[in-house]
């Protein structure tokens, strides 16, 4: 984490007083939550709508931070405490993680996309993890303040860092890239998801590209050649090196061979003889291997170093997660997120696996989707194949649509809508044997890991 003085900090922010009384004081470390404030942070309030922090910045000081940032707005600062006063303290926080990262000899991945952003960051880190010491974006920290703060995260001696960069609005992913100042930067695929903010999966791709905004000249720009929508717009943007992947043989790296189980896959690419093993479930997660390889490439790792690396693969959770219910069933736990895109390639992934007696989906609301909302959910439903799936389970109130368009499919003792966890829960029990295959995937706020937790009890 970052450790630097309070006169060094000055150095590399804009500060509004005096600070030569305190100037020797060392800092390590920054936090914005005093429930997790460690000795040495320094502690940056936020104005929030409801919560002012910087009416703990005195119990930040008490539970050991060494100093603390200020607005200069805000009226009555405690007196003789080690304050930094700043303009605005989000912006301050921006520009201590942008100063911070030119300060580390240091190379930045920036890593966005509609789906599998998460999925690549874990594979891009394992990857790089074999030559460099990596550090990649924790949880969902992903986003204006989440992306600094993992910055000042990092350790002097980190070498690589794998910068996931999240997005509701126009703005956002420029944002973050400026920050980073990316050395290369993937955009993995563009889905669906925000069209509520965005309006149309143009905008979702123009907002996406932002990532180039802060790419350094000599940066490679990866992104998902299958996709007219970027193709289109990539192509009307000055950047200099340019890679692709997907299925198509038009780009950069595509696969050969590709062969699926209950454990992962097996696939080979056209620029090695090298045979791969994926222990990850998913036609789309070898896309995304794809994307993370040619990333890998770019840093100097051989094939055979990349292979050796995806073996011992595992994702962040939540994440096409093969678990065990208490009878002894299956259950993929994919309820981290969900867009059209995303949960057709689970409902696929599930009908294509073998070695199942019965096939079980639990699905939920897809949110953010904007006014054609219901049209998406009816038409996951409308695809679902009764040949291949045997019950459709479904939860929320976008959920209803999924099931209506399931029905048109499905005899109706096959389909199942519920509005309570609970009563969902105990219909699936009922039917549940040991030998089933389940499916549990919604958007992250309907919480569906929630059924998961009850089947394994």
């Amino acid at each position: 984490m970052m450790e630097r003085t309070i006169k060094e900090i000055a150095a590399m922010i804009k500060v509004e007083n005096d600070i030569s009384s305190f100037e020797n004081i060392k800092i390590k470390g920054v936090s914005i939550d005093t429930r997790t404030i460690e000795k040495g942070n320094l502690f940056i309030p936020f104005k929030g709508e409801k919560v002012d922090g910087h009416r703990y910045v005195e119990q930040a000081l008490e539970k050991g931070a060494s100093a603390a940032l200020w607005e200069k707005g805000v009226p009555n600062p405690p007196k003789n405490t080690p304050l930094i006063i700043v303009e605005d303290g989000l912006l301050a926080l921006q520009a201590l993680a942008n100063e911070y990262r030119h300060q580390l000899n240091l190379k930045v991945v920036g890593v966005t996309g509609s789906n599998g952003k998460t999925t690549t960051k874990d594979m891009i880190a394992k990857m790089l993890s074999v030559k460099y010491n990596v550090k990649k974006t924790a949880g969902n920290f992903n986003n204006h303040i989440g992306l600094p703060l993992t910055i000042l995260s990092l350790n002097e001696d980190t070498e690589v860092a794998v910068l996931e960069m999240g997005m509701s609005g126009f703005g956002e992913i420029e944002l973050l890239s400026n920050i980073s100042h990316p050395d290369a930067a993937i955009v993995t695929n563009i889905g669906e998801s925000h069209l509520q903010d965005l309006g149309s999966r143009e905008g979702i791709t123009k907002a996406k590209l932002e990532i180039v905004k802060g790419l350094k000249e000599d940066g490679l720009f990866v992104y998902f050649g299958d996709e007219p929508l970027l193709k289109a717009q990539v192509n009307e943007l000055d950047i200099h090196r340019v890679e692709t992947f997907g299925k198509n043989d038009t780009n950069t790296i595509y696969p050969t061979k590709v062969e699926m189980d209950k454990n992962g896959s097996v696939f080979s690419v056209q620029l090695t003889e090298e045979e791969f093993i994926l222990p990850v479930l998913g036609q789309h997660n070898i896309l995304n291997a794809l994307g993370a390889m040619l990333i890998a490439k770019e840093f100097g790792i051989s094939f055979a170093e990349i292979k050796e690396s995806l073996q011992s693969l595992k994702l962040t959770k939540m994440r096409m997660e093969l678990v065990e219910g208490e009878k002894g069933e299956k259950i993929i736990n994919d309820a981290y997120n969900a867009s059209p895109t995303s949960m057709r390639a689970a409902v696929e992934l599930v009908a294509e696996l073998e070695g199942y007696q019965t096939k079980i989906l639990v699905l939920g609301d897809m949110l953010e989707l904007g006014e054609k909302e219901e049209e998406f959910h009816r038409e996951i439903g409308e695809q679902i194949d009764p040949e291949k799936i045997e019950y459709v389970f479904t939860y929320g109130k976008l959920g209803r649509f999924i099931a209506e368009g399931a029905k048109s499919q499905f005899a109706p003792t096959n389909v199942f809508h519920f509005e309570e966890k609970s009563q969902l829960v105990s219909k699936l029990i009922q039917l549940i044997k040991g030998d089933e295959l389940i499916l549990v995937k919604a958007s992250r706020g309907m919480r569906l890991e929630e059924v998961i937790d009850e089947l394994k009890k």
